[in-house]
């Protein structure tokens, strides 16, 4: 959010900050830079292969045919550690880069997984430098981002983004559109996998690593040079689902998406700048 001028107060150590902007860095299919985790396969070694050129041409196509379905509908689910679980659920539009929705956290300390001082539910704005949370209007039913509007800027309480895994779930959700396909030849020649195949509410879709960390040899470290990313892509290159495997969480940050939603306009108070 432009002019951010509040903070919930939370710093990350510098070592976790850097390997936050590494892995957003790698985050987009295209971008082969940075990584400092993997993922590990769920179907096993055995299925694990080096993707195919139309494979690569699928998952080259999935950040331009998200850019096209905008404003998209999103569900993206954190684990923020312990037992705390942030859910967010809301459109994000890549032509504008912002994003509107609402947030619930669940679990023990669920009242501070979105921030210091912050309600256990709310609505949460997003853009590519930070986020911002405002309590749910009261009597207004009406879909998030339509509650966002009636809210005045000073309404607000925005933040830049911190290396938690909410954070780094907004800012690679806020990467995994663009307005041109990306390269499939530097996606095969850079480490692209193809994991298996999958339904997801009725709908096939092929399971893709991303990208390979830089500088890594396949199958050496503990990771196995893999890429912390899984891309799940159907046969004309729409993306369903990403997740996110984040250092000392067992359980990955995971993106849903559920198509363009035609109703949906990204409210203007939370960026207004007058």
């Amino acid at each position: 959010m432009a002019r951010k001028t509040k903070s919930d107060g939370r710093t990350a150590a510098p070592r976790r900050r850097h390997w936050l902007r590494a892995l957003i860095a790698v985050a987009v299919c295209g971008t082969v830079a940075g990584g400092l985790v993997g993922y590990r396969a769920l179907s096993g070694e055995a299925t694990a292969r080096p993707v195919t050129m139309d494979e690569a041409s699928q998952l080259a196509l999935s950040r331009l045919n998200l850019y096209q379905a905008s404003p998209v509908a999103v569900t993206l689910t954190a684990d923020e550690g312990g037992t705390v679980v942030v859910r967010v659920s809301g459109v994000v539009d890549y032509r504008s880069h912002r994003a509107a929705g609402s947030y619930e956290t669940t679990g023990t300390g669920a009242a501070s997984a979105a921030g210091a001082g912050a309600l256990d539910h709310g609505l949460i704005v997003w853009d590519d430098d930070g986020l911002g949370l405002a309590p749910v209007p009261p009597g207004d039913p009406g879909p998030p981002w339509q509650q966002a509007e009636h809210i005045p800027r000073s309404g607000w309480s925005p933040r830049p983004y911190t290396a938690d895994p909410l954070d780094a779930g907004l800012q690679l959700l806020m990467g995994l559109g663009a307005d041109r396909p990306d390269n499939p030849l530097l996606l095969a020649q850079s480490g692209a996998r193809w994991l298996g195949r999958d339904r997801i509410d009725g709908r096939s879709y092929d399971r893709f690593a991303g990208p390979r960390a830089q500088g890594s040899t396949p199958g050496t470290g503990s990771d196995g040079g893999r890429s912390p990313l899984t891309y799940w892509v159907d046969a004309n290159g729409g993306l369903g689902r990403v997740t996110m495997r984040m250092p000392g969480l067992g359980t990955p940050t995971t993106v849903e998406f559920a198509g363009h939603d035609a109703g949906a306009k990204l409210p203007e108070a939370p960026w207004d700048t007058d």
